[in-house]
């Protein structure tokens, strides 16, 4: 089967559906992405925060496809931004993942106190995008405000804004601030996971896979409540990277494009938003505080 594609505002074609590496351990990171380019998957994102950059590389070199089959993300922590630095970075993450261009290269946080590094580490990623080094480049986290000033300070328009999306949380107003800037809306936990991975949330969190309402519609289109999210990102235009380690569901989160949604279930799944964000602030995210060492190899 041919995944459904969206093109971006640069006209690079990006699959409608990836795979994410978001707190896979490396040990199981390699094994697992070999799992979902065999079940069809050609888009594979992690980030240098995620420490799993050469398993994802080590797994893309196994399966046996080309370069150019394989859609590479991946994401500038905030410990290195500034021009200079994040140049840089990417020599890390094109080392570590082992091929020489980037598919999308996207800053992984805004950095609102020190903005100026944002600044130029977007910069750096014109630069790289310029001499092809990366055949697109985007942001991860950014509110209309940063969007504001980056746009007002930089000249190529983010292709993608990678941002929590889910039916618990759905940022209307950022969503139609990218859509209207062009910028493509990617969704990190599309399935809400940030509502039920261990270590997140307080003990009251209620996990989207087990709301009644999503259930009801996943039982009388005979899909689980996951595939359901998933398809309703989709049908809303959001590109989706769900996370997954267990090959069952991996296999399971890559079969939603053989139903469709109607606009009262859109609606309805639209009404859980509840405007509680599950990771952390975008305002909160400081060097200080959030400060990862990315290792050269």
């Amino acid at each position: 089967m041919t995944t459904p594609e969206f093109t971006l505002n640069n006209d690079v074609v990006m699959p409608a559906i990836g795979f994410g590496v978001f707190q896979a351990p490396p040990e199981e990171t390699t094994a697992a992405v070999q799992e979902a380019l065999r079940v069809g998957y050609r888009h594979i994102d992690t980030a240098a925060a995620y420490g799993n950059e050469r398993e994802v590389g080590e797994a893309v070199r196994r399966s046996g496809l080309s370069r150019d089959e394989v859609f590479l993300e991946t994401k500038v922590w905030i410990t290195d931004y500034g021009y200079d630095q994040t140049l840089h970075a990417f020599d890390k993450a094109a080392g570590k993942l082992g091929v020489e261009q980037l598919d999308l290269l996207i800053l992984h946080q805004a950095l609102p106190g020190e903005f100026d590094l944002t600044i130029q580490a977007y910069q750096a990623l014109e630069k790289l995008y310029a001499d092809g080094r990366v055949r697109a480049i985007g942001v991860s986290n950014f509110m209309p405000d940063h969007l504001d000033r980056l746009l007002a300070e930089t000249r190529v328009v983010p292709a993608v804004n990678q941002i929590e999306v889910h039916p618990y949380f759905r940022q209307t107003e950022l969503l139609a601030y990218d859509a209207e800037h062009g910028i493509l809306n990617q969704a990190w936990s599309p399935i809400g996971g940030i509502t039920f991975y261990p270590g997140w949330g307080g003990e009251n969190r209620t996990s989207t896979l087990d709301d009644p309402t999503i259930g009801e519609i996943a039982t009388a289109h005979g899909k689980t409540p996951a595939q359901v999210m998933l398809r309703w990102h989709l049908q809303q235009g959001r590109q989706v990277i769900p996370k997954s380690v267990t090959p069952a569901r991996i296999a399971e989160n890559f079969q939603v494009f053989d139903f469709e949604l109607t606009a009262d279930e859109l609606a309805a799944i639209d009404a859980l938003d509840t405007g509680i964000r599950g990771g952390p602030e975008p305002a909160d995210i400081t060097r200080g505080t959030f400060a990862i060492d990315i290792p050269e190899a």
